[in-house]
């Protein structure tokens, strides 16, 4: 188990490999960041964007929660950490892609599933179960579909929807529409099945998944 003392440990060997051996390419992202993909990912220490990708400091934008969502457009009052993220990304940085990846096994999406965090008390489940109500309607559909929730295909159906239900949502942004309407933008859904180490990826016209 890694420690923070262990990863200060990491933090010296970086700083003396790899940041060192990439002072160039550190000195240019002090100026600034152009990154064209944006990954939208779980916050589940098993699902690691940069890693799954093989990529570089300055390569991808990433935003993690739990369970890889996108709530839909919404102007009530709030902390909304994912759309201000979006709107950073896509008005700003001028992202030329965003992908969805959910992940094999993502306790958001089981708790979607089995309502597991009905009616807790925030600070003991209850934001948790604000914010994964996302799913209510893919998850009513995946329990209609599944005699047994328990198990794995029920549980990666539901993942699979989870990623589906944040592309549409995604959509019900102005500045989204207006991008992909122009083709400046696309979106993408991607799925990393962790037992195996395969990505699969998301058919736009069907919404199914096929290795990549």
């Amino acid at each position: 188990m890694t420690h923070f003392a262990d990863m200060i440990e990491g933090y010296r060997r970086f700083r003396n490999g790899g940041w060192a051996e990439q002072r160039e390419r550190w000195e240019q992202l002090a100026e600034g960041q152009s990154p064209k993909v944006m990954i939208i990912a779980c916050s589940d220490s098993r699902s690691e964007p940069s890693q799954i990708f093989d990529t570089n400091p300055g390569e991808i934008f990433v935003v993690r929660n739990v369970a890889a969502l996108v709530p839909p457009f919404e102007t009530t009052p709030g902390r909304h950490g994912v759309s201000a993220a979006l709107e950073f990304a896509v008005q700003f940085l001028k992202i030329e892609e965003i992908v969805v990846m959910g992940h094999g096994m993502c306790g958001g999406c089981h708790a979607a599933l089995h309502k597991s965090m009905a009616g807790a008390e925030p600070g003991r489940g209850g934001f948790i179960a604000d914010w994964i109500a996302v799913l209510d309607e893919a998850a009513e559909t995946v329990r209609a579909e599944h005699a047994d929730i328990d198990n794995r295909e029920a549980g990666r159906a539901m993942e699979m929807a989870a990623v589906r239900v944040s592309i549409d949502n995604l959509r019900t942004f102005p500045c989204i529409q207006e991008k992909e309407r122009r083709g400046t933008l696309k979106l993408r859904g991607a799925f990393f099945a962790i037992n195996d180490g395969v990505l699969h990826l998301m058919e736009e016209a069907t919404g199914e998944f096929a290795p990549a």
